[in-house]
């Protein structure tokens, strides 16, 4: 806050115009529990299991005619987590998504994430990440609720997400203010590619993905300011395995941080530069209004994602937490994976197959060598999860078998 607080004599008469709003819970309990001119949230304020569907239930039956709310009449607010820990944010963004009327207010909402990898809502995370090391690093896994693919997070990177109805939904507006502000601030230039991908040089420094509903929709990027690389190389590198899946698959792109552009851009600045280039734009048009149109907005709002300011809020994080979404959505895929049987005097190419439904080894076989025959493995390991180390169990366990046993399979003896 203290970086917001330098850029200019008129962004600091609007943070003090603003501070009420950033130190206290008065306004954004103001927000989220009334319905005051059409702005704001329809939740209730009771911190029950029913609070977030009672919210929805309002939301639904709450429509007005997007078409006839004038540009003029579209409040802004740029809203900054104060959470690093990835599901506390998954699980706002979900609840401003649900209860949140953006009808007459448009949000911007900036978070930072402590080191994740965090894939979409289609995805394998074992066709994407070696999952068994993220647990060993310290890498938190989670999966969100768009599409889209795999991306690393920690604190040099920057996520917007920004909110709309779902009939003013516009990703391109979204991605002009993010490369406005690079530009506006640091004379960075950048260019949107044919993904929806912010690139410099062809080298992507924001991945982008959607969620689209009704009434509300959202669009969320990345900004790669200073991630540490070494880490995101890393942790974006599966097990060595033939992956048999339908899930959505990632698409690998050399990327760069702005960092290397420019030495001066930090996660603060940037935070800041994005936060004034969407309030001083128009909310339905690229129409860069100045200090004029930054006044009128509701500014820059502290948010603390805990249950007495959103109620249901952790129950949301509870459920992008667990298992069962983590791990058990993921779609159904077969991996395979080599192995050589040995004995003293000869050798025995077969190949291991696990079938994984809804993340537990459903069936497990082998192949045997010029054969399409698949011989079921017996293991207490069937109907566990599936993840690397369980994998690897299951082969070490057979490199004991001997290949007369196998060939006692073979010819059909056993």
């Amino acid at each position: 806050m203290a970086l917001l607080l330098r850029r200019n004599s008129l962004q600091v008469r609007l943070l003090q115009r603003l501070g009420a709003t950033t130190s206290t819970l008065t306004e954004i309990t103001r927000l989220v529990s009334t319905n005051n001119d059409n702005n704001n949230v329809t939740a209730t304020t009771k911190s029950s299991p029913t609070a977030t569907t009672t919210a929805g239930n309002k939301l639904q039956s709450k429509r007005i005619n997007l078409a006839a709310v004038a540009d003029a009449d579209i409040k802004k607010s740029v809203f900054i987590s104060q959470s690093h820990d990835i599901f506390t944010n998954l699980a706002l963004e979900d609840w401003l998504y649900k209860n949140f009327d953006f009808g007459n207010h448009h949000v911007l909402l900036l978070w930072a994430n402590d080191p994740c990898v965090v894939i979409g809502r289609h995805q394998n995370p074992f066709t994407e990440a070696n999952v068994s090391k993220l647990v060993e690093r310290g890498i938190t896994l989670a999966r969100r609720n768009s599409g889209g693919g795999a991306v690393y997070h920690d604190r040099g990177n920057l996520n917007c997400t920004f909110f709309t109805p779902r009939e003013r939904y516009n990703r391109k507006y979204n991605l002009n203010i993010v490369t406005r502000a690079l530009f506006r601030e640091w004379a960075i230039k950048t260019e949107i590619n044919d993904r929806d991908d912010i690139v410099i040089k062809n080298k992507k420094i924001s991945g982008t993905a959607a969620k689209l509903g009704r009434p509300n929709a959202y669009h969320h990027c990345t900004i790669l300011a200073s991630a540490n690389k070494l880490h995101l190389g890393e942790s974006l590198v599966k097990e060595p395995a033939n992956y048999i899946s339908r899930a959505t698959a990632s698409v690998p792109s050399p990327i760069r941080n702005l960092v290397d552009v420019n030495r001066s851009v930090n996660v603060p600045q940037l935070l800041s530069a994005v936060g004034y280039e969407y309030l001083r734009t128009a909310a339905m048009a690229l129409e860069d209004g100045g200090s004029v149109q930054t006044m009128k907005q509701r500014g820059f709002q502290l948010i603390n994602p805990t249950e007495k300011w959103f109620p249901g809020i952790e129950e949301l994080r509870s459920n992008y937490s667990s298992w069962d979404w983590v791990i058990g959505k993921t779609p159904k895929f077969t991996v395979e994976k080599d192995l050589e049987l040995k004995d003293d005097d000869r050798g025995m190419k077969l190949k291991l197959s696990v079938d994984v439904e809804a993340g537990l080894m459903a069936k497990i076989g082998i192949q045997l060598p010029q054969s399409d025959q698949l011989v079921p493995v017996v293991t207490p390991l069937q109907g566990q999860a599936y993840n690397e180390q369980n994998l690897n169990g299951i082969i070490d366990a057979l490199k004991m078998v001997s290949t007369s046993n196998v060939q006692q399979a073979m010819n059909g003896s056993i």
